[in-house]
C-alpha cells in the first residue's frame, strides 16, 4: 500500500510567470502574434517581435502597438546573419540566434506565431525552418512556444480570461487559465468560459481589495520585511484557515502584528461572501486589521440586554471571524424586468425570482395581468402605473422618481413591464434617467409579444414559401404623433403593437394612394386583399383573434363589440400560411395570380373569422 499517491504522467507543470521587465520575442506579424504580444504586455513583459516584410507586414495591432511605444518591432529579413547557408530555413534560425545574442538584455520566452496560414500574411514558416529556430534558442537555455507545432513546443498557452471589476470595468489582478494538455484546444475554450460564467461577477473586485486589505496587513512588517511572505503563496498557505488568529498583545513587534493582520485576511478570504469582499471600505478594512473603528452599533446579551459592541481592540481578536458585523449601508437596486406576454408560464426564470424572491417594491405597468401580479408575495408592495390617454408622460415619470426614491431607501425596486422591456417598452428612458440618479438598472428579458402572440394565434412570423422576413411597428409615435409604416412586400410580415385603437389611420396609411397616405409609408401600397389577424389579450384565456383581409378588418373588429386590450396586428400572407394544410406557395413565381382563391379557401364564404381561448392543452400549465 503506498503512503503517497503515486504520479500520473500526462499534466503540465502549471506556473504563474512574471516577466516583469524582462524580454520576450514574438515571431510573426499576424493576429496571434498580436494576442501573445498583448498578454505579455499586460504581464509588463519587454516585447520584442520579428516580422519577415517589417512592418507594412504585420497586422494592423502590431503596427498601432509598435506607432505607440509598446512593443519593438523588427524586419526578421533585414537582420544581420552570422552565416548565411543555402536554405531559408538556416538563414532564419541563424538571423534569430544573432538578434538574441546582441541583445542587451537576455530573452526569456521565445513565440513563434508564423507558422500559421493568416488572411493578412503572405508567408507560413515551414516545420524545419521553427525546429531551426527552436534548436537555437533551447541552445541558448530560452524555452519556445511554436504555434499548431505541439511537438516543438517548451510550454504552451493556456485558454485564459482576465477578470474586470463589475463596477468600475477595470481589469483586475485575478486571471483563470485552462489546459486540456493537447487534447483538445477549443473544448478548454469552452470549459473556460463556463468556469467564468459560474463565478459572482464581483469575483475580480473581490480579489483587488483583499490585495489591498494584504497590502495594509503587510505594510506592519517595515520596509523590507518579508516574514508574513507565506501568507501571499497562493499554493503555501496554511492548509486550514482555521488556525488560531493570535490575540494581540500590549506590546507586539512589527512581525507578530503583520502574522496576526494577515490572519485576519485569511479568514475573511475563506469565509466572507466574494460579493461582501467586492464593496469593502477603506474604513472597515482598517477595522478588520486594526480595530480602529467600531464594527457594530450594539450587541444583545442572551438575555436580551443591549450593550455598545465592543471594538476589537478592547476585544479578544481569538474569537471567529463571524462576530465581525460589518453592517454597511445597504445599496437599493432596480431591475426592469420583462413579464412576457400575459400566461404566467411564459415567465423567464429571472423574472420570477426578481418578483418572487427579490422584490421589496414592484411598479407595474397596467396591462401586465392579474395572474402575472398574483405570484408577487403578499408583504411585496405593488403600485400599478396610472396610465391613461393624455397622462402617459406624467405616469411615467411617477413611477421612475417612484423607483429612485424607494432604491436610495436600500430596496430592490421591480420595474415590471409587459413583454419585452426593450421592445417599445420605454426602458432605454428608464435606463438613462436611473443612470443620472446613481442606479445602474438590470435589464431582465422577457418573451416578446412580438413572437408569442403570432404563435399563439397560430401564425408564424416568418415561414418557408410564405415570409422571408418580418419587421416591427408601433402604431403609434411620440406623445401621439403617427409614425411612418413600411411599404408592401409581399414576403415580409409586418407586426403593429399599439395599433388597433388607430386602426382607421393605419389602414389608410397603408393601403392609401392619396399623396397624404402615401407620405406616412415608406414603399409600395398595400393590396386590400393582403391577410391581417388582430390578436387581442395574446396568450391569455380570454385570447381572441380576428382574421380578415385590410379592406374587411374595420367591420369584422366592429361586429364583435367591446375590445379586449392589449392588442396587436399581424399582416402579411404569412396569416393564412399555415391553415388548415398550410400554403407554402405564396411565394412562388405568379402566385398572385391565385390570391383569390387562396383567400377563399382561408375564410370560405365569410368576411372574417373570430377564435376565442386558447388550445386546451394549456390549461394544464
Amino acid at each position: 500500500m503506498e503512503a503517497f499517491p503515486a504520479p500520473t504522467p500526462g499534466a503540465s507543470l502549471l506556473l504563474s510567470f512574471k516577466p516583469t521587465k524582462k524580454n520576450v520575442l514574438i515571431i510573426g506579424g499576424n493576429a496571434i502574434a498580436a494576442k501573445r504580444a498583448f498578454a505579455a504586455l499586460e504581464a509588463e513583459a519587454n516585447v520584442l517581435v520579428l516580422v519577415k516584410g517589417g512592418l507594412d507586414a504585420a497586422c494592423e495591432e502590431l503596427r498601432w502597438r509598435a506607432k505607440q511605444g509598446q512593443l519593438e518591432l523588427f524586419d526578421l529579413d533585414a537582420l544581420p546573419c552570422s552565416s548565411a547557408g543555402t536554405s531559408d530555413e538556416w538563414r532564419d534560425a541563424k538571423a534569430v540566434d544573432t538578434f538574441i545574442f546582441t541583445q542587451p538584455e537576455k530573452v526569456h520566452l521565445v513565440c513563434i506565431t508564423d507558422t500559421v496560414s493568416s488572411p493578412t500574411a503572405t508567408y507560413r514558416r515551414t516545420y524545419a525552418s521553427a525546429r531551426e529556430i527552436v534548436r537555437e534558442c533551447r541552445h541558448r537555455g530560452i524555452p519556445v512556444n511554436v504555434t499548431d507545432m505541439p511537438d516543438l513546443c517548451d510550454f504552451t498557452f493556456m485558454s485564459t480570461q482576465r477578470f474586470v471589476d463589475a463596477e468600475t470595468g477595470r481589469p483586475t489582478p485575478l486571471q483563470v487559465g485552462v489546459t486540456t494538455n493537447g487534447h483538445g484546444c477549443r473544448l478548454a475554450g469552452r470549459v473556460r468560459r463556463d468556469i467564468v460564467a459560474a463565478l459572482p461577477k464581483e469575483v475580480g473586485g473581490a480579489v483587488a481589495k483583499v490585495g489591498r486589505l494584504r497590502e495594509l496587513a503587510h505594510a506592519s512588517e517595515g520596509e523590507g520585511e518579508t516574514h508574513a511572505a507565506h501568507e501571499l503563496n497562493e499554493d503555501g498557505a496554511p492548509v486550514t484557515p482555521n488556525e488560531p488568529v493570535p490575540q494581540r498583545q500590549q506590546e507586539e513587534t512589527a512581525e507578530e502584528r503583520a502574522r496576526r493582520r494577515m490572519k485576519w485576511v485569511a479568514q475573511v478570504s475563506e469565509y466572507w461572501s466574494i460579493r461582501r469582499l467586492a464593496h469593502l471600505t477603506d474604513r472597515e478594512m482598517d477595522a478588520i486589521l486594526d480595530g480602529q473603528e467600531r464594527l457594530g452599533s450594539a450587541s444583545t446579551s442572551a438575555h436580551g440586554a443591549t450593550s455598545p459592541a465592543p471594538s476589537i481592540v478592547d476585544s479578544d481578536i481569538s474569537t471567529s471571524v463571524h462576530d465581525l458585523e460589518l453592517e454597511p449601508t445597504r445599496r437599493g437596486r432596480i431591475f426592469l424586468v420583462g413579464s412576457g406576454p400575459g400566461h404566467p408560464s411564459l415567465l423567464t426564470v429571472a423574472t420570477h425570482a426578481a418578483l418572487t424572491k427579490h422584490a421589496d417594491l414592484v411598479l407595474s405597468d397596467k396591462l401586465v395581468p392579474e395572474a402575472v401580479l398574483a405570484l408577487i408575495p403578499p408583504g411585496v408592495e405593488v403600485r400599478i402605473a396610472r396610465k391613461f390617454p393624455g397622462n402617459a408622460e406624467g405616469a411615467q415619470m411617477e413611477l421612475m422618481e417612484a423607483a429612485v426614491e424607494a432604491a436610495k431607501r436600500g430596496l430592490t425596486v421591480v420595474r415590471l413591464k409587459q413583454g419585452d422591456p426593450t421592445v417599445y417598452g420605454r426602458a432605454g428612458e428608464e435606463v438613462i434617467y436611473f443612470r443620472a440618479r446613481g442606479f445602474e438598472p438590470v435589464v431582465v428579458p422577457g418573451v416578446s409579444s412580438v413572437l408569442a402572440g403570432p404563435t399563439f394565434a397560430g401564425i408564424p412570423v416568418t415561414q418557408r414559401g410564405a415570409a422571408e422576413s418580418f419587421i416591427v411597428c408601433t402604431g403609434v409615435g411620440r406623445q401621439g404623433k403617427e409614425v411612418k409604416l413600411p411599404g408592401y412586400e409581399r414576403g415580409r410580415t409586418l407586426v403593429i403593437l399599439m395599433g388597433v385603437a388607430r386602426l382607421p389611420q393605419v389602414l389608410d396609411a397603408l393601403q392609401g394612394v392619396e399623396a397624404d397616405s402615401s407620405r406616412r409609408r415608406d414603399g409600395p401600397a398595400y393590396p386590400s386583399c393582403t391577410p391581417i389577424a388582430l390578436i387581442e389579450r395574446a396568450s391569455m384565456p380570454d385570447q381572441r383573434v380576428i382574421c380578415s383581409t385590410l379592406k374587411d378588418i374595420t367591420a369584422a373588429l366592429e361586429s364583435v363589440g367591446e375590445q379586449r386590450p392589449p392588442g396587436m396586428l399581424v399582416i402579411g400572407w404569412s396569416v393564412l400560411s399555415l391553415w388548415d394544410k398550410g400554403d407554402m406557395t405564396i411565394l412562388e413565381d405568379g402566385a398572385e395570380a391565385r390570391d383569390e382563391a387562396r383567400l377563399k379557401a382561408w375564410l370560405g364564404e365569410k368576411l372574417w373569422r373570430v377564435t376565442e381561448g386558447l388550445n386546451a392543452e394549456w390549461q394544464d400549465w
